[in-house]
């Protein structure tokens, strides 16, 4: 049975075709973007396109849907909406007319917003912003198309936390290298947890996920334990060799003071900046997350979290891999 890898050529669907590559699986990447990895097994298609999905995928395949707009600083905000919603009742479309009974959904915890300590598959939604309305959005879609025919459709909803990895240039690469450059400034206490997820893990339980049997399968993908940011700039210069040390520190109101005020020139002037007030609110609150199902899963990680983080710091920072692809996202 063929798998549909959508967004495949991205850096979490890379990293699960990989998985899929060694194990002699037969898949396709369905993507806007040439996968430089696996070429000859993409084919161009977009998820806001009804017609070049219904010719990219076959009857009875598995799809896995991983495409979506996620970064803060996408325009038009009607992106949104037409990947992320719009893409999912088009996906649906195909699914149905092609006979589809498995797919497997990237969402996000996202769709929690700020929520509290601890939060698991049954905490409510309250997204803060679009990203996160789409994605709960998008998961109602595939619910409904699941609901069709319950005993034979398998749908599984994957919420990963923040995903960092090698080759990822997103919000975790970009905090290793504030860390690294030496001129990091901790805005805050640097007492608020984090969640946070390998990318070889979370490709590792989509892999997984495939083999799910007819139902609704809801997971929170986080790898434990979390971590908090005063232990994460530790982590991070005892990798590097540089020991504990100290770091400049500057209140929470003064770090989203300037936020507001670069939020206001990004306004008026249409340029983008590293930091903006949602970024410095994200940076300083909790976002802890738990997960009941995957506990029960029997699912273990192939790399612990601390592994992963000094992974990334002896791709990134330390070997010479300036010759390799990246993958731009939050």
């Amino acid at each position: 049975m063929n798998t549909f890898v959508l967004g495949g050529s991205g850096f979490i669907g890379t990293r699960l075709c990989n998985r899929l590559f060694d194990i002699d699986a037969d898949f396709t990447i369905v993507d806007k973007s040439l996968s430089t990895s696996y070429p000859n097994r993409t084919v161009i298609a977009d998820v806001r396109e009804t017609e070049s999905l219904r010719k990219a995928i076959t009857f009875n395949a598995v799809i896995i849907n991983l495409a979506a707009e996620h970064r803060d600083d996408v325009r038009p905000l009607r992106l949104y909406d037409d990947v992320n919603v719009q893409g999912a009742k088009n996906v649906c479309a195909v699914a149905r007319e092609k006979k589809v009974k498995t797919i497997v959904f990237t969402s996000s915890v996202a769709v929690y917003g700020f929520a509290p300590k601890g939060t698991d598959e049954t905490g409510p939604f309250s997204p803060f912003n679009n990203y996160g309305r789409t994605k709960a959005e998008a998961e109602q879609v595939y619910r409904k198309w699941q609901e069709e025919s319950p005993h034979e459709r398998t749908l599984v909803i994957v919420r990963p936390t923040v995903v960092f990895g090698e080759r990822n240039r997103g919000n975790v690469y970009n905090l290793l290298r504030q860390i690294t450059s030496g001129h990091f400034i901790m805005v805050g206490n640097g007492r608020n947890y984090k969640s946070m997820a390998y990318v070889e893990n979370v490709a590792a339980f989509l892999e997984q996920a495939i083999n799910a049997k007819p139902g609704v399968h809801i997971y929170n993908y986080i790898d434990k334990p979390d971590i908090n940011m005063n232990d994460l700039v530790t982590l991070v210069r005892k990798a590097l060799g540089k020991g504990n040390g100290s770091f400049f520190r500057i209140p929470y109101w003064l770090g989203y003071s300037a936020g507001k005020l670069l939020d206001g020139v990004a306004y008026l002037t249409g340029k983008s900046f590293s930091v903006s007030s949602i970024r410095v609110k994200k940076f300083c609150s909790t976002t802890s997350f738990s997960s009941f199902t995957i506990s029960h899963s029997g699912f273990t990680a192939p790399v612990s979290l601390e592994e992963g983080l000094k992974n990334t710091m002896q791709y990134e920072f330390i070997d010479d891999n300036r010759d390799k692809d990246i993958f731009y996202s939050e």
